[in-house]
This record gives structure tokens, sequence and C-alpha cells, in this order.
């Protein structure tokens, strides 16, 4: 293993920092994958005192990560002014965070970085320094488009065997209905299958779809979007040669022992994806973004305001994260 993951910081009044260093300050205990942080080094330095951790720093960047990563933590430095107040957003680090993040993903699509886990953001703070992207996971598929047609970004919550994926993401749910097409479901499942083989390793991956109204629709009688719009998607899959089925009632589908069955379950909008996965692993899941050129994971929870700057955090998914990060590049 010759290259380190690469890890944003994330929003500075947020835990993503503070968890980011603890997990560093254990990393022998942890057998913790090296990493070289993005972020400013003079917040992480003031973040680390307050925490009460002894760190050393190390600016060296991806390129020196991997010489120092087991007697000092790899900065690589993004300028700004980024004062160290938990829990109180201000638009003065909105700059670096964002700054943070197109490093960080030019260095993985580089290759000096071999994988990408990413800090939580607030992106009402980032609204005020400029950005214009719905969320985390659409500013990734444009910063890895390079100017171009960004590719069609997957959401993914994965924990163990345990693996969901909404096709609407960031949407308001009165629009759901509008924005789904057969072709975004088709287009997602193809990822979706695409990924699991490519980056799960999973030779033959078996894929349930949602149903979007209460009982799959009955037939027409709950909505007719199950009738017109899901069942035709799941059709053309099929005809493709992917193993889909569905539209399945979503009240039945994530029930674990229908759940395991499929190697992911792929839902119509956001909570009807997010909220089983985060009732039956809420400290351990890991966001995966699919449908990009690298690797990205991210701990499945927020900035956490009220815990930040307290050592309070638990590290659980940002370490999964990590590990998850890790193996799916354990060949770079």
């Amino acid at each position: 293993m010759h290259k380190p993951l690469a890890i944003s910081m994330g929003e500075p009044a947020g835990v993503g920092p503070d968890i980011a260093l603890q997990l560093y300050a254990h990393r022998a205990e942890l057998n913790l994958a090296p990493f070289c942080l993005f972020g400013n080094t003079d917040f992480l330095m003031a973040r680390a005192a307050r925490l009460g951790l002894e760190i050393a720093f190390a600016p060296v960047g991806p390129e020196g990560a991997m010489d120092v990563f087991a007697d000092a933590l790899p900065v690589a430095p993004i300028e700004g002014d980024v004062p160290d107040h938990p829990g109180q957003t201000t638009p003065l680090s909105g700059h670096a965070v964002i700054a943070a993040i197109e490093d960080a993903v030019a260095s993985t699509l580089s290759g000096a970085c071999r994988g990408l886990v990413t800090a939580p953001i607030h992106k009402g703070a980032l609204y005020q320094a400029g950005f214009k992207h719905p969320g985390h996971t659409e500013f990734l598929a444009a910063l890895c488009a390079g100017g171009g047609t960004p590719r069609l970004p997957v959401m993914m919550l994965a924990h163990g065997g345990l693996r969901a994926v909404p096709v609407t993401i960031h949407v308001p749910i009165r629009d759901v209905p509008g924005l789904l097409s057969k072709q975004l479901i088709v287009d997602t499942v193809r990822v979706v299958a695409h990924d699991l083989r490519q980056r799960f390793g999973i030779a033959h991956p078996q894929i349930a779809v949602a149903g979007l109204n209460p009982h799959a629709g009955e037939g027409g009688s709950i909505g007719r979007e199950d009738l017109e719009i899901v069942g035709p998607a799941v059709a053309q899959l099929q005809f493709e040669g992917i193993a889909v089925t569905g539209p399945l009632p979503a009240d039945t589908l994530f029930y674990p022992a229908h759940w395991t069955q499929y190697d992911a379950v792929v839902a119509m909008y956001h909570d009807q994806a997010l909220i089983p996965i985060k009732t039956v692993a809420f400290e351990d899941a890991v966001n995966v973004t699919l449908g990009l050129p690298i690797v990205r994971t991210s701990p499945d929870h927020g900035t956490a305001f009220d815990l930040a700057g307290t050592g309070q955090a638990s590290p659980k998914s940002f370490l999964a994260a990590i590990a998850m990060a890790d193996a799916m590049t354990a060949d770079q």
C-alpha cells in the first residue's frame, strides 16, 4: 500500500474534524488506514488542543503522508480564516470548507490518494460562500466531471450486507412523483449493479426496487406511478439481464428477513431509503457515492453542533467509512 486516503475536514463548527483528530490519536490501536487530512492547519491545531489531544502535525500533503503518518498527522493545508468556534457556523470558513473538498477530490482523481472520505458539511453555512449544489453528493459529481456533464451520482447507505439507495435525493417530497421517470430509475439501478460488481466484488447482485405508493400502488388503485413508471423500469432492467425485482411494497421490503435477500434495495425517495438503514445502524452506517470515477465514503451522520468540541461524538460511523474506503481501494 503506497497511497493514503484523503479526508476533507468538513464543517469546522461540527464534529467531523473532532472525530478525524480523535481517530488519528488512536491510530495504532485501531490499525487505522493511513490518510491525509485536507484542512486548515491552524484550526486543526486549535481543535486538537481544545480536545486535549497531543498530536504532531506535518504539512506534507498526500505525497509525503505515508512517510510521516506513524508519527505526525499529514495535512494538506487549506488557506483561510477558520475560527475554532464549536457549534457556531460562520461565513469566514465556508471558502476553506469548499476548497478542502475540491483539493481532496483533485488529489484522488490524480491518483495521489486512493479514495476519499468526507466529513459532514453544513449546506446552510456554505451557501453564504457561494455553494450552489443541492448537496455534498451532487458537488462531488460536478467536481469529478471536470467541467463536463456530471455522471449520475447515486447515494448508497450501507451497513454490512444491508444497502439502501434513494432514486431521488435532496428534493421536497411533493416533487418526487414529478421527478421520477422510467429512465431515472433504470439509470440508477444500472449504476448500483455496476458498482456492486466492480466496487464490492458481488458477481451477480440481486437488487430490489421499492414502490413509490403504499402497497406499491395496488395495481393502480393507490396511485399509478408504480404501474406506469416503476414497473416498466424494472421490466427494462430485467430485459438487460440485471437481477432486479419490483416494485415491492416498501413497508415490508425493509423487514430484515426480506432485506437480507437482496444485495441492495433501491427506494424512490430520500427518507424511504434512509429511515430503515438509520434505524438499524444509526452509528455504524456508511454513506457511499456510486457512479463516480473515485471511491467516496462518508459517515452517516451530520455535523452534530451540540457535540462539537466536547469529544463526546461517536466515532463509529466515521471509522466504518474509513474502513470501507480502505477495503474498496486495497489494491491501490
